[in-house]
């Protein structure tokens, strides 16, 4: 006798599972040390750096915080590189402009514990890149403000994104559409997408991700982070 397929809530619940190792603190300390190599990484990114010498310098970062181990590639992305999905490689060669657009995507292991985050910056001066870089992390703030409030499903979040973004201008990418963390390896637990999860997501279980591009040239924006309440952000 076959088994009855799984509820709906058994399959939500399925979703959010955990490894053994999980633990809110892990997950919490492996976010945090995320946050702060973006930030060293983006500290030395310069005008006139080809894109893949700025992907071995963050991993350089990386090893010196004591996060050599990734559980996907680390990721510096110039220019035109932007608005590439992350499944596709960047095109070689390119170098950051002076008035130039560039973001960074890292996935560092801390112990057990997957940390995943990304940011968009802009270096000199350029109108277009600035609003499309704020736009990306306001909505995610966006996004995340409205699952604290009215607990809308994953999927509902990134209908509403998409519609945010297209009133400013933007595409969103739904080739990113977020994703579980957990102890390493999520994949093990759950490969959907945040925005096809069809519950309202749990903290601390996932990755809440945010690609603008723009509609006909070629530059975008990355943000993304966990999704968690507001008094994880300042």
């Amino acid at each position: 006798m076959q088994d009855a397929p799984a509820s709906r809530q058994q399959q939500l619940e399925q979703a959010e599972r955990v490894g053994p190792a999980f633990s809110v603190d892990g997950m919490l300390a492996a976010r945090n040390g995320t946050r702060r190599a973006i930030a060293e990484i983006a500290a030395r990114v310069r005008p006139g750096m080809v894109e893949e010498d700025a992907v071995e310098m963050a991993k350089g970062v990386l090893r010196d915080a004591g996060l050599a181990l990734s559980w996907h590639p680390t990721r510096v992305r110039f220019g035109r590189n932007t608005v590439k999905p992350m499944r596709l490689a960047s095109e070689p060669g390119i170098v950051l402009g002076e008035n130039d657009i560039f973001f960074i995507d890292i996935a560092p292991r801390m112990d057990a514990f997957e940390g995943d985050g990304g940011a968009s910056f802009v270096v000199g001066k350029h109108h277009e890149y600035e609003r499309c870089a704020a736009d990306a992390e306001a909505l995610f703030h966006e996004l995340r403000g409205i699952w604290t409030r009215d607990g809308l499903t994953g999927r509902q979040l990134y209908e509403h994104g998409k519609q945010w973004a297209l009133a400013r201008g933007w595409v969103l990418n739904f080739d990113l559409p977020g994703h579980r963390v957990s102890d390493f390896p999520h994949a093990a637990i759950h490969t959907g997408s945040l925005a096809e999860f069809d519950g309202a997501p749990l903290p601390v279980r996932w990755i809440l991700e945010i690609h603008l591009r723009h509609p006909s040239e070629a530059f975008g924006a990355f943000f993304e982070d966990m999704l968690l309440g507001d008094s994880f952000f300042g």
